[in-house]
Formats: structure tokens, sequence, C-alpha cells
């Protein structure tokens, strides 16, 4: 049975290389490039099929790089279900600068997607998801696509007694969160444009989650915290994890290796604790692994070991 459900609806084809330095006006010899599905729902769904855990990615795919985008799955070995559209989907590209560790990311805006193509997208989670444990949606809406997409997909789920899992930002997010959902994940950014503050210290970041839970906005949140490591709150529990001491290469990826960590530890009946470390421990081998930006299931395990939670 398949355990988590996907859905990106501004999906990409992603396209890496490195540089020494980026230079303004310079023609810049780059290195041998990567080319890799993206976004955040298939991202997820490509880190749980490594994971061995069975999994449904959906998305829309228009043109030569839709297709070549579903290429990719398939050749991963991700079970995935590309919803036409007649627009091409977007091309993504990420410039890693070498002499500096920094990742910069060049995203376009996406196709402009029918009302029609909307709803066969919704329509798709539906039939897919109809026995999932768990429906996610990651990434942002694309072009067309009105701000309570995600929110209109977190009432069905909710109607149906699922779990949806968000990732996203902005109105869209503001939308669904009215509604409520079972997990939300935000960045430290996201959540202070989300609550319209600055928080700076520990305590508010614990305060602004627990807000959100209390609103009945989400379950859980599990907000990511780059270098700070992340927090994990829900109404009766709330645990604090410093990053996983590794080398950082890239982060790029590290917030849906996150969620997929968190999912994959779910699904396999470890308690919600022991989930939140896999979730560190997925994003920390997704840091290290500048070749895929995903983690690696011999990563996973063994930088699990070096997790450490703290209860709050």
């Amino acid at each position: 049975m398949t355990q988590i459900v996907t859905l990106t609806m501004n999906p990409a084809l992603d396209i890496s290389t490195s540089v020494d330095k980026v230079v303004a006006t310079h023609k810049l010899r780059c290195r041998e490039e990567k080319t890799q599905p993206g976004g955040g729902g298939i991202n997820i769904s490509r880190v749980v099929r490594r994971l061995d855990t069975q999994t449904t990615a959906i998305y829309p795919s228009g043109g030569f790089t839709g297709q070549i985008l579903t290429q990719l799955l398939e050749n991963e070995g991700v079970q995935s279900q590309g919803i036409p559209i007649a627009q091409e989907t977007r091309e993504c590209f990420t410039v890693h600068e070498t002499s500096s560790g920094k990742d910069f990311r060049f995203l376009l805006p996406g196709p402009i997607l029918t009302l029609a193509e909307q709803q066969a997208c919704a329509a798709a989670l539906d039939q897919r998801g109809a026995a999932a444990r768990f429906l996610v949606a990651s990434g942002s809406l694309p072009p067309g696509v009105s701000d309570d997409f995600y929110a209109r997909l977190a009432k069905r789920a909710k109607d149906h007694g699922q779990h949806f899992v968000l990732d996203t930002s902005g109105p869209a997010l503001r939308a669904a969160l009215e509604v409520g959902v079972y997990l939300f994940k935000p960045s430290l950014r996201e959540l202070e444009e989300l609550l319209g503050q600055t928080l700076t210290t520990e305590a508010q970041w614990h305060e602004a989650a627990r807000e959100i839970v209390g609103r009945g906005q989400a379950e859980i949140v599990a907000l990511s915290l780059g270098e700070e490591g992340a927090l994990l709150v829900t109404a009766k529990q709330s645990f604090r994890a410093p990053a996983v001491p590794v080398k950082v290469v890239s982060t790029v990826g590290a917030g849906d290796n996150f969620v997929a960590g968190i999912l994959w530890g779910l699904c396999n009946q470890h308690a919600l604790e022991q989930s939140f470390g896999f979730g560190m421990a997925s994003a920390a081998a997704a840091v290290m692994n500048v070749d895929s930006n995903l983690c690696e299931p011999t990563d996973l395990h063994r930088l699990y070991q070096l997790v450490r939670i703290t209860p709050l």
C-alpha cells in the first residue's frame, strides 16, 4: 500500500552546476551540469523511495521538460503520475560557488495552469491518496492557481480523516492554516513572515509554534532553523535538536529531506521523537551530499546516532 502521496503543483527540471566564483557580467565557465527532477513533493517522494517506503508523486507535466522529468523519476523507481498540461514544465537553475560554499538558485515562475488542469491534479490526489497515510503538498503554486488551492485540499483531507502535510509559504499557507493541517514545516523566515514579527530567541520560536498549534492550525509544527537545528512542537510535546555535526556542502533540499525523514519514521511505526530524529538525520545527509542533495539510506542510520534531542 502506498503510504505517502505527494503533490507538487509547480515541479521543475532542476539543472545544477558549480563554478569557482560567481562574478557579474563575466562569462562563467561552469563544471558539468546535473539534471534532476525537482519540486518539494517530488523530492520528498524521491527520498522516501530511497528509504524503501511506498510513495506516489503527482505533478502537472507539460512539454519536453515534463517528459524528461517523468523519465528521471522512472529511472529512480519513483511511482508517479504526471497530469498533462498545455504549457511547458519549468526549469530551475542552481550554481554552487565552490570558493564560498554559497548556492545561487534561479527559480522560474512556471506554467499557467487552467482550471481544468488544477482540478485534474486535485482529483488525482483524491484517487491516489484515498488509502494513503499521509497526503503531502509541498512547494509554491504556479501562476493561475488561486491562493486557497491548498486550503481546499486540506479541507477535503480533514473531511476524510486524512493527515495533510504542508510545506509552502505566503498567502497559500495562510489560507490552508485557517482550515488546519496535520503537519506544517516552516523555516524560521517563513514563520516570521506568517506571524509578522521577528523571532530571535529559542523561547520565541517555541512560543510561536505553540501559538499555531493552540489555534488548531496545525497538529505538529516542525520548525527548521538551518545551522541552529530544528524544533518540533505539538499540543502535548516539544522537542529541540541542534544541527547534526556534518560538513555542509550544499543546503539545497535540506527542508524536503527533513520532512521526508519525519514521515518515513512515522510510516515505520517510530514514535514522534524518534521520527523527528530521522528528519534531522535525513537533512544532515542531504547537506553533505552535493551530488544529489538527497539522503542516502546508509547515511540516515549512521547520522541518526549523532542526533541529540532534548524534550522541552
